[in-house]
């Protein structure tokens, strides 16, 4: 298993702590999250492909090794671009399983919807990675071996 957390104000609210409880519109643009969706893809997407990089090799594995990619199930771009990072090409829909059109976005839940509904089929030896990454930024993931 292996976890990152960085830092990013491209993801934020500015309701804290300090802020008054009681007045005021409980939907004003100073009590919602903001989010420059753009800039998150941008820095997501690489830091995502990096640590599921890192994580394999640390294991003793290389990416070409790993049968299939469960990854976080809230946009399929992000997705897509991770795994061309990964792979030098796009995935097929085995390698790394979606299940957006199914359900949406499932959050950080939609990696383990995806391995719940596509593992049946792997055989003893076979490598898995879990992944689920978020605001913040975030990013959890478990390489997997099939006994």
């Amino acid at each position: 298993a292996k976890a990152v957390t960085q830092f990013s104000n491209n993801i934020r609210s500015n309701f804290g702590y300090l802020a008054r409880a009681e007045g005021g519109d409980p939907f004003s643009d100073a009590r919602l999250f903001h989010q420059n969706g753009r800039s998150v893809f941008k820095e997501v997407c690489p830091m995502a492909a990096a640590h599921l990089e890192d994580q394999a090799k640390s294991c003793g594995v290389e990416v070409t090794q790993v049968r299939r990619w469960w990854l976080h199930q809230a946009n399929i771009n992000m997705n897509q671009l991770i795994v061309r990072r990964l792979f030098g090409r796009d995935a097929t829909q085995d390698e790394a399983p979606t299940e957006l059109d199914s359900y949406a976005n499932t959050a950080s839940a939609g990696s383990i919807i995806a391995f719940a509904r596509h593992h049946e089929d792997l055989v003893a030896g076979d490598y898995g990675v879990i992944c689920s990454f978020g605001a913040g930024y975030s990013i959890g993931s478990l390489l997997i071996q099939k006994r």
